[in-house]
């Protein structure tokens, strides 16, 4: 099912301010960012072996990342999970009665579906599965 740990979120409050900690102090390479409109949201990516950190910064005061940055201040918002397929994962978990957020994907970053699940049955971490390169 989880082919492998896609990305880490990470809510900020400013783009321009934590984008030169994460690319010249971390050395991580930086993949450039990206407007998700559906999200609210601006993305900069980040490569760490496999896998990603993505700092998120909120379009808009009424995002999910505004509002989490409001409750909690910066820090990691989800993890994110990647799958082969995320419509047969979503239906096998919607069987298996998981609490979803969505139960039909939508159009994530980098072309990609993505889906949540509820924190509440994940201990607590929200919980992205996505596939890549839909």
């Amino acid at each position: 099912m989880l082919t492998k740990i896609n990305h880490i979120g990470i809510a900020v409050n400013s783009l321009d301010t934590s984008i030169p900690f994460y690319r010249d102090q971390l050395g991580m390479t930086f993949e450039g960012t990206e407007v998700v409109e559906e999200q609210k949201v601006k993305v900069a990516f980040f490569l760490v072996g496999e896998s990603r950190i993505e700092l998120l910064e909120a379009t808009a005061d009424d995002s999910p990342v505004a509002k989490f940055l409001t409750k909690n201040g910066e820090g990691i918002h989800h993890m994110a999970y990647e799958v082969d397929d995320i419509i047969a994962t979503l239906q096998r978990l919607k069987a298996d009665g998981v609490r979803l957020i969505d139960e039909a994907p939508r159009k994530g970053a980098h072309n990609s579906l993505i889906a949540f699940l509820h924190p509440k049955v994940t201990g607590g971490v929200l919980t992205e599965i996505c596939q890549c390169g839909h």
